[in-house]
């Protein structure tokens, strides 16, 4: 019987799972960034790792989605972007993908300055998230962002008890 020595393994890589993420706010256009292409390019980006490949199979070009990533309001697709492209087998690789990771979920909570009408905008339009499955591409899924609507009853609570209180003393 034969005896071959131990083969080291590699440490397994769990499957990446992307963040949902706010959609960059462009004209409405339909051969535009719509926010399903924006996810379905964060999709084939994960899972080709190319830019090109990405914006092709979504049929929009590398130099759009780079300008795209530039825009303002576009830190949440940036951040997940950094994560489909982040190399997790190397040490600086998972770095990145934490930084990345935090950097995503960061985007998604409202800051105190952001107004109603932004707010409105984000419960609308949602988080729309691109589901790998075995590291291919397989649907983007879109959640309602239900933290948008209570920060937004919350201020529309609080200025009416405010507009109650001043019929009160007046």
């Amino acid at each position: 019987m034969k005896h071959y020595a131990p083969q080291p393994t590699k440490p397994r890589i769990p499957p990446l799972k992307l963040p949902p993420f706010h959609a960059v706010q462009t004209r409405a256009r339909v051969d535009g960034w719509t926010p399903i292409r924006q996810a379905e390019f964060i999709g084939y980006l994960a899972e080709t790792r190319s830019v090109s490949a990405a914006a092709k199979a979504v049929f929009m070009t590398r130099e759009s989605a780079y300008r795209l990533r530039k825009r303002a309001g576009a830190e949440g697709f940036a951040a997940v972007w950094d994560m489909a492209l982040a190399r997790r087998d190397t040490q600086a690789g998972q770095e990145a993908f934490y930084t990345a990771h935090v950097a995503a979920r960061a985007a998604l909570s409202p800051s105190r300055k952001v107004t109603l009408d932004a707010l409105n905008r984000r419960f609308g339009t949602g988080k729309y998230q691109a589901v790998l499955y075995c590291g291919r591409f397989a649907y983007v899924r879109q959640v309602y962002d239900t933290k948008a609507l209570f920060v937004m009853l919350r201020r529309v609570g609080r200025s009416l008890s405010a507009q109650r209180r001043m019929r009160q003393h007046a």
